[in-house]
Formats: structure tokens, sequence, C-alpha cells
């Protein structure tokens, strides 16, 4: 929940969405496999949460329903890229360090999200570079205006703290560097779409 207050603490309206349900947290690295195999084995599935989350969000009093985007770190940043190739509608997109691994190749569903940043890391087994370069050409194809930041030597999770008692260090680490350019990346990206929240933010400092 860090996220979500260093978000609100800037001045945006955060709503966290319970993707797995029944506000399941995986503790473990062999708790989260089932659970992400359980919804990339059903994708419509998948996608209907991210879209109630959605709608959940645009309903709230004080959000601009027009202007809603996606975060997600992991298995987040794969479901915010999911929903974008199947048409979510949405200001923009971020995805940290996101399994690529995890997306449909499908991309011929008209995207209606306009822009999108990617950060994650060139040691990610789980984001390679051809994943990369299938996802950037299917951005660029949709017309899409997107963002790819690579961190050296980052691997899967980098801004996870636990992330440095992977007992697969060589797949999952913490990387504190790139955690604070993820971190700044994203909000110089929120700051571009939402210049007004910036100056409100300013102007109350």
């Amino acid at each position: 929940m860090a996220v979500a207050h260093g978000l609100a603490e800037l001045g945006f309206a955060v709503f966290a969405a319970d993707v797995w349900g029944e506000r399941t947290q995986p503790a473990t690295e062999p708790e989260i496999g089932p659970l992400i195999g359980s919804m990339v084995g059903d994708r419509a599935r998948w996608i209907a949460r991210v879209a109630a989350a959605h709608d959940a969000a645009r309903d709230q009093p004080e959000v601009d329903g027009a202007a809603v985007v996606g975060l997600g770190y992991c298995f987040g940043g794969s479901s915010v890229l999911e929903y974008v190739r199947a048409a979510g509608d949405l200001r923009g997109a971020v995805s940290v360090h996101g399994g690529l691994d995890l997306l449909a190749p499908d991309w011929s569903t008209p995207v209606a999200t306009g822009h999108v940043l990617v950060c994650t890391g060139s040691a990610d087994p789980m984001a390679t570079a051809e994943q990369r370069a299938a996802l950037t050409a299917a951005l660029t194809a949709a017309g899409v205006s997107w963002e790819l930041d690579l961190y050296g030597g980052a691997k899967h999770a980098f801004t996870s703290p636990r992330a440095q008692h992977s007992p697969n260090p060589e797949v999952v680490a913490y990387d504190a560097r790139a955690a604070a350019r993820a971190w700044d990346a994203t909000v110089r990206f929120l700051h571009e779409l939402f210049p007004a929240v910036r100056l409100a933010a300013g102007s109350a400092a």
C-alpha cells in the first residue's frame, strides 16, 4: 500500500484493486504461481476482474471517470498491459516489472489507451528482449504513445524489499536504484498526463 499512499500524497485519487479476489495476499512465491495460472488460463475472467476494478474506480465520487490511469507491479503490471490489449479505455497505463511472458500476442482489437509506460529490468527472465520488442512493436502498430524504461541488471520484482530474501535470486531480486528510478518515471508520467495535479501540489506545499 506504500505506492497508493505515495500517490495520494502527490494529490492523486487512488483506488487499489483486489484482482485476486477475496482479499487474497499470497506471502510466498509458491503461492503466487497457481493464482497467476488460474488467471492466464481464463483470460476472459482475468480481464473481467480488471474491468470491474476500472468501473469501481470510475464510480468513486472523487474520481474523474475519463481520467483513470492503470498502474500495476509484477502480475499487476501484466494485468494493466493485458487490459490495454483488450481495449480497456484508460487515459494511461503503467507497468512496473510486469511479466511480459503472460501477455497474449493478439493485438487486433483496436487499443483505446493512448499512453503507456513500461519499467522493466534487463535481466528479468519474464520480460526478455524478444518479449520487450514484441510489446513495443504491438504498441507502435496500435498508435500508442509508449515509453520503455530498461534498468541494467535488474531482475523481476526489483521494487520489492522482500525480494532480498528470494530463494531464486537469479530470477527475483530487489534493486533499490531501479526501484527509485521506476517510481520517478511513474510520477513524471502521471504529471505529464495531469499537469494540474503538479500545480495543485506545488501551491499547497
